[in-house]
């Protein structure tokens, strides 16, 4: 009777660990919720429509949507559909008053040969030792976590993607700010 009086006591233990509604698990840590201020960021990068801008942070979208997605490395298959999915829906993003700004561990030199070479029109930033990526709880070392963020105007977390296939993915977020905006 004890052994059994054990296992209903841990399945009951566990049902309330994965029903408490406080911050999304994560592969890569503790992703912040929704409804709460988004963290903090200021990171170097790169943007070939913005090339004399060196840094970003999240003052700097203050007043718009924001879009603001992890990934683990440049130029590898999964990275680059996935920048591919952000590129081609920009000019859809950019007519909601949504900006979209990617973040991996990678060097600015990488960003930019990354945005050069895919005809990126967005922001890369660099976060090499994954601070900003940690506080979003996408970092698993030496690498972010394929994670995305949509950010209201206020700095607001609104949704929260985690373990994000590429494929769809633009489309996936960009039905959810539409979503958002009209409700």
């Amino acid at each position: 009777m004890k052994r059994r009086s054990l296992l209903q006591t841990a399945v009951l233990g566990a049902g309330i660990f994965l029903l408490a509604p406080t911050r999304v698990r994560a592969l890569g840590g503790q992703a912040p919720q929704t409804g709460i201020k988004a963290p903090d960021f200021d990171l170097p990068g790169f943007s070939p429509v913005q090339p004399d801008q060196k840094h970003w942070s999240l003052t700097d979208f203050q007043g718009r949507w924001l879009v603001l997605y992890f990934y683990p490395r440049d130029f590898t298959s999964g990275c680059t559909i996935e920048a591919h999915g952000f590129q081609d829906a920009l000019p859809a993003f950019k007519k909601k008053g949504a900006e979209v700004v990617a973040i991996s561990a990678d060097s600015l030199s990488d960003h930019e040969s990354f945005c050069s070479s895919e005809e990126l029109k967005f922001p890369l930033l660099s976060d090499p030792d994954g601070v900003v990526s940690k506080a979003y709880g996408s970092w698993m070392a030496p690498y972010s976590m394929r994670h995305t963020f949509l950010i209201d105007p206020e700095s607001v977390l609104q949704a929260v993607w985690t373990g994000v296939r590429p494929v769809g993915h633009a489309n996936e977020v960009f039905t959810r700010l539409s979503q958002l905006q009209t409700s």
